[in-house]
């Protein structure tokens, strides 16, 4: 699987995503809190110059509070997220949002007794393929299904799924390599 799309969650990182969430959750503000996260995630992954602002060194940690007050205030995120950006900054964690994002979709995910899950394909998917492996899905874990679709041209055709910790791989690309590593031993 590419590496540019898996995202570490460090310890610390799940730390503040724990916290936050059970903030969210006294306040009754999860799905608020869950949506403004999902939101900045995305500008985090569609932006450069707001990856560098956070992942680098040379700008000051009041530069990153300032920074992220304006984004949240700009975007309309709630008091408690725009607070919590500024707390991750103010510590020197701005680098672990994206982890804490992570961890935060899990947690909200776990509270609402939904499994994740990620099929990555060579071409897009339609949408009755996604719904037919989203209810396939549903019926093997006896709950309810969330399914992320990827594209991933390198896998030359089938399918990569993974659901929690499990990974199966009936792509072309990896039937390709078991092929390449029995004939080099034969």
């Amino acid at each position: 699987m590419p590496a540019s799309n898996v995202i570490q969650t460090s310890e610390t990182a799940q730390r503040y995503a724990r916290a936050l969430f059970e903030l969210a959750q006294d306040k009754g503000d999860l799905a608020t809190i869950h949506k403004d996260f999902r939101a900045f995630a995305a500008l985090i992954k569609t932006s450069a110059d707001l990856r560098k602002l956070l992942d680098s060194p040379a700008f000051s940690r009041d530069v990153k509070v300032s920074a992220l007050a304006e984004i949240a205030k700009k975007a309309g995120y709630s008091p408690l997220f725009g607070k919590f950006l500024g707390t991750m900054a103010t510590n020197g964690r701005a680098n672990d949002i994206l982890g804490a994002e992570f961890a935060f979709d899990q947690f909200y995910a776990k509270q609402r007794g939904v499994q994740r899950a990620i099929v990555r394909t060579a071409k897009e998917m339609t949408g009755a393929e996604k719904s037919r492996i989203e209810s396939l899905l549903a019926r093997v874990v006896g709950g309810d299904v969330e399914l992320t679709s990827e594209v991933d041209p390198s896998l030359i055709g089938g399918i990569q799924l993974r659901l929690g910790s499990k990974l199966v791989d009936a792509s072309v690309a990896k039937k390709l390599e078991r092929m390449n590593t029995v004939m080099k031993g034969a």
